[in-house]
């Protein structure tokens, strides 16, 4: 009984909740609820993402293993034995939310992908003023990469980038885009931005 009220908070947590279908899609899909990250040290992430990114902590849980069973295998695709000793959700700003892991498993890698990896990912933030986010996280001791880059040909043009790491790694980037990109003259389907959410 145990394992099923923690399969039923867990599998909550990780695939939110349902709503209107459309055609070819997965049934009910509203949009982008959160992105899981696996972090080594909760401490740290937690505050990296309320302190210097300016996120919330909305929530904690955990543990949750199986130490009897397949549970861990059979719901997430891990190690039978794997520990997830904590789960952490923020929310930044008026984008979707960032779900923080603290694993433990006996095959657990410590990989951090660059950003030509296949698996590889980034976060991205929205922020008024590129050149001022980068000042900021500069100011706080983040490594910051080139930039900003201001885009100024092709569909992305108008976009302005900096990419950014967190301590252990994670790649992050600040964007903004006031005036829009150029895709957006004529297009069918207009990129999500939390800028104008209802959009």
């Amino acid at each position: 009984m145990k394992y099923a009220v923690q399969a039923a908070i867990l599998a909550a947590s990780l695939f939110g909740a349902m709503g209107a279908a459309s055609a070819d899609s997965i049934p009910g899909m509203r949009g982008h609820d959160h992105t899981g990250i696996t972090v080594p040290d909760m401490k740290q992430a937690v505050d990296f993402f309320t302190n210097v990114v300016g996120c919330k902590k909305a929530m904690s849980f955990g543990p949750f293993a199986d130490d009897k069973g397949t549970f861990m295998q059979d719901l997430l695709g891990v190690d039978p034995k794997a520990v997830i000793e904590e789960i952490t959700q923020i929310r930044c700003g008026y984008g979707s939310n960032i779900e923080l892991f603290k694993y433990t498993a006996p095959d657990q890698k410590d990989a951090t992908p660059k950003n030509s990896d296949i698996g590889g990912y980034h976060i991205a933030f929205y922020v008024d003023d590129v050149a001022a986010a980068k000042a900021y996280l500069e100011g706080k001791g983040v490594k910051t990469r080139m930039g900003p880059l201001p885009v100024k040909e092709g569909p992305a043009a108008g976009q302005t980038i900096l990419y950014f790491q967190a301590p252990w790694g994670l790649q992050l980037e600040a964007i903004s885009y006031p005036e829009g990109m150029a895709y957006e003259k004529g297009a069918e389907t207009v990129l999500w931005s939390p800028k104008d959410p209802t959009k």
